[in-house]
């Protein structure tokens, strides 16, 4: 396996070439911030985990039932359309049945063949242009029929979907209402201990951490093993984490350690 950096870029500077103003803390206080912060963003993620999927399950479920929402509604507008088009279709109908009436009544009074056979011609038109209705209108009446059944079946899984979300958004909600105090005083402890952490070495945290898949940027050495892969730490760098003098990470997963009693006090504190 690759070894990492020991020491986290841009403050890996020992405290002695480190210039400090006011502000800045030493770099002891600094690990043990980092330490203290690490503790309770880790209870952070401990009550996020414990919504688990609900949030994601809850999203999942408004956009179902949004999207069969929009396509009820585009179903209706079809309807509409299929309805409006059997209407103009039965219209054109009646208008060709009149038609046809009053043609059938010139032909009795035609004064020659060529009247007759014109008038022929346009009953002939008229019946013609009613089969195509009454066959256009057979096939809006089946895809009417078709988009109705659509609709009533695309509302019983809106109504499912309802119940479900709204059974799942009162479970989030009940997780949400036990948790949110603490989440959020917990919240504001982790903002105020990022206040005091410099810029830079906040950012190697939250990248470290990001990485990290149990959330673990900062970790204690435990039985002269790094607390987050375990893999053994060589004395030298054991005691250069001691002397708090480097901000030293895992060479094998790159994590910032501190040294045992460190973690200790900063618990206690």
């Amino acid at each position: 396996m690759a070894k990492k950096n020991t020491e986290v870029e841009e403050v890996s500077a020992p405290v002695a070439q480190y210039k400090k103003t006011e502000d800045e803390i030493s770099n002891k206080k600094r690990l043990a911030a980092l330490f203290a912060l690490q503790q309770i963003d880790s209870q952070v993620d401990k009550i996020r985990i414990i919504r688990g999927e609900l949030p994601l399950e809850v999203q999942d479920l408004e956009d179902e039932v949004a999207g069969l929402g929009t396509r009820i509604d585009n179903y209706i507008v079809e309807t509409t359309q299929l309805e409006r088009q059997i209407a103009e279709k039965k219209a054109l109908i009646s208008d060709s049945q009149a038609l046809i009436k009053k043609y059938e009544e010139q032909q009795m009074n035609v004064r020659n063949n060529r009247e007759y056979d014109s008038l022929s011609k346009e009953l002939e038109f008229q019946n013609l242009e009613i089969q195509l209705a009454e066959k256009r209108i057979k096939e809006f009446s089946v895809e009417l029929e078709a988009r109705k059944e659509d609709i009533a079946k695309a509302n019983l899984v809106l109504e499912e979907r309802r119940g479900d979300l709204k059974i799942k958004e009162s479970e989030l909600n009940d997780i949400v209402e036990e948790t949110k105090k603490e989440e959020t005083e917990l919240i504001e402890k982790s903002n105020n201990y990022e206040s005091v952490i410099e810029p830079r070495l906040l950012t190697a945290y939250k990248r470290i951490r990001a990485n990290a898949r149990n959330g673990l940027a900062v970790v204690q050495i435990e039985r002269e093993s790094c607390g987050g892969c375990f893999n053994k730490i060589p004395p030298q760098h054991q005691l250069d984490i001691k002397m708090h003098k480097k901000i030293i990470v895992c060479e094998y997963c790159g994590r910032i350690l501190i040294d045992s009693e460190l973690a200790e006090e900063t618990q206690n504190a």
